[in-house]
């Protein structure tokens, strides 16, 4: 089982997400519906619970068996959204993904870039991981600004790769490897040393991203 830390910088916090954060993440999954909708995960087979406390022990589940570091994000204490560290793998792969999702009240704030930056330098730093992957939507304009704002590095697109708000969705991969740092990913975006070509997406897979396939 991986520890999970508490890590700040400036007015962000991300910690270990608990089974008493429950309550102020249902309440925020539930005022931002209109913010969040479009870019959850679903499930292909049928609707899902709205369950935050399950939801919450799955992912403890998932830590305690050393494949995700669960955490909340919390902006000048509160509780802002989650960051879930998932798929970790240890030996040749030595990988893992970063998702999110942030309450639209505090987009803008620069808590987004800031808690992927502090999980990335944690995982690359002391779990001593080679590669962190985020796999974005081509039509999610926000957080495609924060691969860009941290300089992961475009991959390609995925097509009909993960399914979200009902149905099959494209997505555009990004990632990090270590050897491709010389220093932490939060110190070179403050230090504003990012490289701005690594998140350019070629023309040829936005235009692939909008065709969509036949109708069975």
């Amino acid at each position: 089982m991986a520890i999970i830390p508490t890590l700040r910088s400036g007015r962000t916090t991300i910690r270990p997400i608990r089974l008493r954060d429950a309550r102020p993440m249902e309440r925020e999954l539930i005022e931002n519906r209109g913010w969040l909708r479009e870019w959850e995960a679903t499930n292909p087979r049928g609707p899902i619970s709205f369950d935050t406390r399950a939801s919450i022990r799955a992912l403890q589940g998932n830590a305690r068996t050393g494949q995700g570091l669960p955490f909340a994000i919390e902006v000048d204490d509160q509780f802002a959204g989650q960051l879930n560290v998932s798929g970790i793998a240890y030996g040749s792969t030595s990988s893992a993904s970063i998702g999110y999702w942030i309450a639209e009240r505090f987009a803008g704030s620069g808590a987004t870039p800031t808690s992927v930056a502090l999980a990335t330098d944690y995982c690359f730093q002391q779990l001593g991981l080679h590669r962190m992957e985020i796999c974005i939507r081509p039509e999610n304009a926000k957080s495609l600004r924060v691969v860009e704002k941290l300089g992961f590095r475009y991959e390609g697109l995925r097509r009909r790769f993960i399914h979200i708000n009902g149905d099959w969705r494209d997505h555009f991969c990004f990632a990090l490897v270590a050897e491709e740092l010389d220093e932490g990913v939060l110190e070179r975006w403050a230090g504003g040393r990012v490289p701005a070509e690594n998140a350019q997406i070629p023309e040829s897979d936005r235009e692939a991203a909008r065709t969509q396939f036949p109708p069975r």
